[in-house]
């Protein structure tokens, strides 16, 4: 949820022009990952469950790609791009930790 605020908080300081574009890829990125991982868990399934949480795991390799595709654009700074890729890893740890539990 954190990951979810700050690409709020980000993109809306992205041009005007990109309100369909990445910015809009960028927060449906976002909101993609919690959203999976409630989704899965509310399957009452396990593989239902582990099956989500590889589709959050998804959504999150492709927001990490957007957001290095907003830093190339020149749309973020450097240290905005570090903290939330860092976050991000975080987040892909703690994912790929409950999916091996799962296992």
């Amino acid at each position: 949820m954190v990951l979810v605020t700050e690409i709020y908080s980000i993109t809306g300081t992205f041009p005007v022009s990109e309100i369909y574009g990445l910015t809009s890829q960028l927060r449906r990125s976002a909101v993609s990952i919690p959203s999976n991982i409630a989704e899965g868990y509310g399957r009452n399934s396990t593989n239902d469950y582990k099956r989500f949480l590889q589709i959050a795991v998804g959504s999150l390799y492709e927001l990490q790609t957007q957001i290095e595709i907003a830093f190339n654009l020149k749309y973020l700074e450097d240290q905005k791009r570090i903290e939330i890729i860092d976050l991000s890893i975080e987040i892909d740890k703690m994912l790929y930790s409950i999916i091996q539990k799962l296992k």
